[in-house]
């Protein structure tokens, strides 16, 4: 065998080898930034929305909600598609569902401490 037998030979080898660690070291890195995407920014997107598709769908007389628009409101009563928000005491406006953003928890008071009951107890002892 001569020389360039040889390198014929490898040559004729070598592509077949390399290209299948070519192919995979192309798919690999489009796979990782696939699995990347999906639990980075898909997943967490499709909660979101499932937890407002509930919220939506848990609204009832009396929440407290905000629209997309920034209006907050009571809610004064609900239909199938949309709500009725009681913006003032003689003002409502219809909104659709999908233009509520949110429902305002109610903020509960802090428990008095007992630091504030001695005081207010010693400003009572002053008054007297």
């Amino acid at each position: 065998m001569s020389f360039i037998s040889l390198l014929q030979e490898a040559a004729g080898a070598a592509p077949s080898a390399s290209s299948t660690a070519g192919l995979l070291s192309t798919i690999v890195p489009f796979l990782l930034i696939i699995v990347i995407f999906y639990f980075f920014l898909i997943r967490p997107q499709n909660k979101k929305q499932k937890e407002t598709e509930k919220m939506i769908a848990a609204l009832k007389k009396g929440d407290k909600v905000v629209t997309i628009g920034g209006i907050h409101g009571v809610v004064s009563s609900t239909k199938e598609k949309t709500i009725i928000v009681k913006v003032d005491d003689n003002c409502k406006i219809e909104f659709s569902r999908s233009a509520i953003a949110g429902v305002e928890s109610e903020k509960t008071e802090k428990p008095e401490t007992k630091k504030d009951e001695k005081e207010e107890a010693s400003v009572e002892a002053e008054k007297k």
